[in-house]
């Protein structure tokens, strides 16, 4: 019984992630780029802007898109876990994340809400859909590294 109300209370918070999104919506700034993925398995697309501070930290982190609940609330439950973040720690959060969903064992706790979605791992078919907005994050370090 126990284990049920757990189990619930993590999929409220994964549907309040989809439902109302942190940090959703594209800046109107032409100097961030926008960096844009799909899962052309089931349709999700995300374009993701990341605004790095005078120190090189996240500043800022925006997305649009539309997707399945599992896609929007990582990109939502990613959007707030990376802010504060060098990209270098946040390259470190996406390859936990990305260990998670696949079942390996990782340190869950820096993850935030996004350790909710572990159990991803059980459903093979929804591992894209969940790592969409952290592939994108990896992308725009790539791009953030060749314009330095």
């Amino acid at each position: 019984m126990a284990l049920s109300r757990l189990e619930n209370l993590y999929r409220q918070v994964i549907l309040d992630h989809s439902q109302h999104p942190r940090n959703k919506g594209l800046l109107a700034e032409s100097s961030s780029q926008i960096i844009e993925m799909n899962n052309p398995t089931c349709g999700d697309v995300i374009q993701l802007q990341v605004v790095l501070d005078n120190d090189q930290k996240i500043k800022t982190v925006k997305f649009d898109g539309h997707g399945c609940s599992i896609s929007m609330a990582s990109a939502s439950m990613m959007s707030e876990v990376i802010i504060g973040k060098t990209m270098q720690e946040a390259m470190t959060l996406s390859q936990d994340f990305s260990k998670m969903v696949q079942g390996q064992e990782v340190d869950t706790e820096p993850l935030g809400d996004a350790a909710l979605l572990a159990g991803v791992a059980k459903f093979p078919a929804r591992i894209k859909c969940a790592t969409l907005a952290w592939k994108a994050l990896e992308k725009s370090k790539e791009n953030t590294k060749r314009s330095e």
